[in-house]
């Protein structure tokens, strides 16, 4: 039997414990935004400085490891910046997060009342049933695209009306004399002069409005810079920029490792309207991947989009875990929700969204 012991340190700690945190997190999917190295440079630029890791050992062993951030007086939760899709946390695959965050609870976290761990993979950790102190609820739904088989099959799966759509724009494209190429950009020094160009497009359109654009002098800019020159270093960053010409009309920020592609950010020009820039990009980068042979998993990890359903009919379910101390305060949780839910007004039938934008 595991006889589990929790110590916890402020998160900058992270750095000098990395190489734990690396091999619990490749026990399990080894994503590349799950790494040492990307929650150092989140919480570098996304940081309140309260975030906590707590490290659980098995003996000597590290066995789990959580970064946490306190969310008022009685409540923790894993840390959980907008930019990253999983929340952080690792462990050894025999060990359940529910039994783990029980731990947490009956441990270091003597205090707290409620412990909720955000954005959880079920390729990751599968979702357990509820129990009188745990609830899971969805988050969202995300798409991906197997690469097995040929392209030629594969696109020829597709919707009719995709294959059409972007044949004639190719044609009307060519008629028009303008040159449409892909280039990938992999090398360390070429990531912060790409990552320029994607901020430019993004800050011409709607993200612009939101404060959520790139930008070299932002939190946005600073992570994304130290993410992709750290990745490329490693041989994993890769970005796939789309052009006109010599204009940039659209960019997908990946990151690979172990045959999977994780596209974390996309943005193409919305001033072009005649054309779908980023659908045009996306067509090139799957015939490409087909072809290498090296990629076998593309993952959007973004909600699932209609962009998404005209690439691929494969999805599956996010979710959160929430911990209560006591079941009572389950039970409490539950009735607010329902009489809020009574409350709240019948919202309005959303328009259908066109933007082609992740």
């Amino acid at each position: 039997m595991r006889h589990l012991s929790w110590t916890q340190t402020p998160a900058t700690a992270l750095t000098t414990t990395a190489a734990d945190w690396d091999r619990l997190s490749a026990a399990r999917l080894d994503l590349p935004f799950m790494s040492a190295s990307a929650m150092t440079a989140a919480l570098a630029a996304f940081g309140s400085g309260r975030e906590r890791l707590f490290t659980c050992r098995d003996g000597s062993r590290v066995v789990a490891m959580f970064l946490l951030e306190p969310q008022g007086r009685w409540r923790w939760s894993s840390f959980q910046p907008s930019q990253m899709p999983l929340g952080a946390w690792v462990a050894e695959p025999g060990l359940t997060l529910d039994a783990l965050t029980r731990s947490l609870i009956g441990g270091p976290l003597s205090l707290c009342l409620v412990l909720s761990i955000t954005q959880v993979d079920p390729l990751v950790e599968p979702r357990a049933d509820d129990g009188p102190a745990t609830q899971h609820s969805d988050y969202i739904e995300t798409g991906w695209v197997d690469i097995e088989g040929s392209f030629a099959d594969y696109w020829a799966a597709r919707g009719k009306n995709l294959r059409q759509n972007l044949r004639k724009q190719r044609n009307k494209l060519a008629a028009e004399g303008i040159v449409m190429r892909m280039r990938v950009l992999s090398q360390p020094d070429e990531m912060a002069p790409a990552l320029a160009r994607y901020g430019a497009l993004e800050s011409a359109g709607w993200k612009a409005d939101r404060g959520t654009s790139i930008h070299p002098d932002n939190a946005q800019g600073r992570f994304y810079t130290q993410l992709f020159v750290e990745a490329a270093q490693r041989g994993e960053a890769f970005i796939y920029e789309y052009l006109f010409d010599e204009r940039t009309v659209a960019m997908n920020l990946c990151l690979l490792r172990g045959g999977v592609l994780v596209v974390l950010k996309t943005t193409y020009d919305e001033s072009i309207k005649l054309y779908s820039p980023a659908s045009l990009l996306r067509e090139d980068e799957l015939q490409s991947f087909f072809a290498e042979g090296r990629i076998r998993r593309v993952e959007y990890y973004g909600r699932l989009m209609e962009w998404h359903t005209k690439l691929t009919d494969r999805k599956r379910s996010l979710h959160h875990l929430t911990v209560y101390r006591w079941p009572l305060l389950k039970k409490l949780a539950e009735r607010r929700r329902a009489a809020q839910a009574a409350a709240a007004p019948v919202p309005a039938q959303a328009p259908a969204d066109t933007a082609e934008a992740a």
